[in-house]
């Protein structure tokens, strides 16, 4: 079980076998699915996730088996399994309750953290129907976008931020990294060629109606003839747009289906209709919707709709023109008013029966569309798992529909899936993944996969005509590969590499894949057992921007796969930003040189110092590497990085620089260094400075996983862009 999602177990109500000959065996209790599982579709039990809210929109968590009743087909069902599922979050910490030596360093928020699968809470995929936005939507929606990323995203949410028209790149795009979140925001763009105009509704331009001079001179069939063509071409743009919204929230939920839990969507557009003047089209609009609610209710993914819109004013506006005389003016106000009113209507039903079938809500006429993102995030904190056992008849290939309603309480309201098609799970699941198809799912995964120990390790850096490369070690436990030993004394396995480097829209930029044969002298295989092998390889970067770095590792002999993956912006150096390079960590042992005293008032378990350069010493603990990035305690860590872009004083051409040094363990901070002065004497390039540090890893400190962050300021900058961070995670060990 998760312990992000707590379980309350209740008793179900006795079953009443039905008489039988005393040679029929009693049939056996329907299994109990898999705590990781909220909807389940088997031949030996169906199981569905039920909300109830009472008038005021709260949860209500105090009910019983005896209070509901489930029919499928209006079939009333008997209760078999039964349980509350709480789903407690932690909110995004107030920048006004930190420490002031946090707020000291403007846009060095905390790092993220790695999140294990069973450490997910909330599992949100924020998805942007760009192709049906108008231009004043998208300003909205953005904005909703940062306040969900800033304010309301905990700690243990992992999120993707998708646009509907990018088509691919959902599954890996899901993460905690609020970095990642808004560079995938900055890429939401309004679409000109979308269903979406400059704002809800197309302005009428003038004579573009009854008494219009334009069409006036024109003869009665050549104006119905332009109106019907306009209308055939506007319904064919929107039709092909809602299928490629609906195939994008499809791919979507596909993506979702490989995560743990329950899951959500929260779908911000403009709307679209399923009313469509085509019987073909709208048959095949309709299926495409049941066979996604369907696909949404096997994945667990519940869909929340908000319209951008807002509140939306049907009447006449600043940039409507009606020609004509007085009457036909009025007349022709009157029919806009009552034409965009049903148009507001029909394109709300598409999302509305998208959110209900599905469980959801959806949000409209508002004007508070962070507040719906809000309302939408707080409907996730329970639920209840209700069971039954299907009859055999239920598996007939047809849509099945489902009810649940409180019997024994008035004024609650009750949400659930509305149906399902009639094909048992274990039907679709049958095809077991190929071992191709593994190691892509391991690739693509938000989670690193255990069954080959992965550690990535990637950062940023540039030469000195500043060509921006992503420099990355992989390291491989050897322990977990099958090695042969052949008759010569040598041990060899075959090892499979894919390396992949994804932009913010989840495109592939660069790739990397290859076999090889590994073999090691019994001396050399004995050091690898315990330091492990490492690859190294460089990425050329085009351009400035954010990337995902994914690597994915199978053992030809055992099918064995792992993966990890690491998140890197690439600043452009162009621009005369101030900038830092990854960093670099090594540990060194306690008698190297030890670092000066610390500070007053700082904790001598984790005293830091500066150090000249980026050079970083190196020790006989293999674990103690920039690859492997584990350290004991008693020990130094050593880090160095890059200065990129630092402003000089024009009296003594020297730049002022100060770096301040933080370590934090689940998002919060543990330690905090006093900012000091860069060392930059006796550097050859003031726009390429090399800096470093060191930290004593004392006892203090606990066993576990940490993250270093390193804030650069630059005194002689007054511009926002004075400020650059860095950070890299690592682990203390006994």
């Amino acid at each position: 079980a998760r312990p992000a999602a707590a379980r309350h177990q209740q008793p179900a109500p006795a079953q009443r076998p039905a008489p039988a000959p005393q040679q029929t065996p009693t049939p056996a209790p329907p299994a109990a699915p898999d705590e990781d599982e909220v909807v389940v579709i088997t031949t030996n039990i169906v199981q569905l996730d039920v909300v109830v809210t009472d008038k005021r929109g709260r949860h209500v968590t105090d009910l019983k088996p005896e209070d509901f009743e489930i029919t499928e087909d209006g079939r009333r069902q008997e209760i078999t399994n039964f349980s509350y599922v709480s789903v407690p979050t932690t909110p995004a910490p107030d920048a006004a309750a930190r420490p002031t030596s946090e707020a000291a360093a403007p846009g060095a928020a905390a790092p993220p953290r790695r999140l294990k699968p069973n450490e997910v809470g909330r599992t949100i995929a924020l998805v942007v129907d760009d192709l049906g936005l108008s231009f004043e939507s998208v300003h909205h929606t953005k904005r909703a976008l940062r306040k969900f990323v800033d304010e309301q995203m905990g700690p243990n949410d992992l999120v993707a931020v998708v646009r509907s028209r990018a088509g691919t790149g959902a599954l890996q795009q899901f993460t905690s990294d609020r970095r990642m979140l808004h560079a995938a925001i900055d890429r939401v763009r309004w679409l000109p060629r979308g269903r979406g105009g400059g704002g809800a509704f197309a302005p009428v331009q003038r004579g573009a109606g009854a008494g219009d001079d334009a069409l006036g001179a024109l003869e009665a069939p050549s104006v119905e003839a332009l109106r019907a063509a306009q209308e055939a071409a506007d319904d064919f743009r929107d039709e092909v747009f809602a299928v490629g919204t609906l195939g994008a929230i499809n791919y979507v939920v596909r993506g979702m289906r490989e995560l743990p839990g329950r899951k959500s969507i929260i779908l911000f557009s403009d709307g679209f209709s399923l009313q469509r003047p085509t019987a073909e089209f709208r048959d095949r609009l309709l299926g495409s919707l049941r066979r996604l609610i369907d696909l949404a209710t096997r994945a667990s993914v519940v869909i929340y709709t908000v319209d951008s819109r807002g509140l939306v004013d049907t009447g006449p506006t600043a940039a409507d023109s009606f020609g004509g005389s007085a009457r036909t003016m009025g007349q022709r106000i009157s029919q806009v008013m009552s034409q965009r009113s049903a148009l507001l209507f029909n394109t709300q039903g598409g999302p509305a029966i998208l959110a209900e079938e599905t469980g959801g809500l959806a949000f409209r006429n508002t004007n508070d569309i962070v507040g719906s993102t809000r309302r939408a995030l707080e409907d996730q904190s329970g639920y209840y798992l209700i069971g039954y056992r299907p009859a055999s008849e239920t598996f007939d290939r047809r849509f099945h529909s489902i009810s649940a309603k409180v019997k024994t309480r008035r004024g609650l309201t009750v949400r659930t899936r509305t149906g399902f098609i009639g094909v048992a799970d274990e039907e679709v699941r049958s095809a077991q993944p190929t071992s191709d198809r593994r190691l892509v799912s391991a690739l693509l995964s938000p989670f690193s996969t255990g069954e080959v120990p992965v550690r990535l390790s990637a950062y940023f850096t540039a030469d000195a005509e500043a060509a921006p490369v992503v420099a990355s070690t992989l390291h491989l436990e050897v322990n977990s590969l099958k090695f042969v030993q052949g008759a010569d004394g040598w041990h060899a396995a075959d090892v499979e590499v894919i390396a992949v480097a994804l932009g913010d829209d989840g495109h592939v930029v660069d790739q990397s894949i290859f076999g090889q044969t590994l073999r090691l002298r019994d001396d050399v295989y004995r050091l690898a057992q315990r330091a492990g092998i490492v690859y190294t390889f460089n990425m050329p970067v085009k351009k400035a921007g954010a990337y995902q770095l994914r690597t994915a590792v199978r053992d030809s002999a055992t099918a064995r796969v792992g993966s990890a993956s690491q998140f890197i912006e690439v600043p452009d150096l162009r621009k005369d930003r101030l900038a830092l390079s990854g960093v670099i960590v090594n540990g060194s042992p306690l008698q190297s040189p030890p670092p000066p005293a610390a500070p007053g008032g700082q904790s001598p378990q984790a005293a830091d110092t500066q150090r000249q350069g980026g050079e970083v010493e190196g020790t006989s603990d293999p674990e103690a590497t920039h690859a492997v990035r584990r350290f004991r305690q008693k020990t130094y860590l050593d880090f160095g990085y890059l200065v990129f872009n630092a402003r000089a004083d024009r009296a003594t051409g020297q730049p002022q620089l100060t770096s301040q040094t933080r370590l934090f363990r689940d998002g919060r901070a543990v330690f905090t260094g006093e900012p000091r002065p860069v060392a930059v004497t006796g550097q050859a390039d003031p726009r390429r400075i090399t800096a470093g540090g060191r930290l004593l890893l004392g006892t203090e400190l606990a066993p576990g996983e940490y993250v270093l962050q390193v804030v650069v300021t630059d005194a002689l900058r007054k511009d926002k862009h004075r400020t650059a961070v860095q950070w890299i995670d690592f682990e203390i060990l006994k």
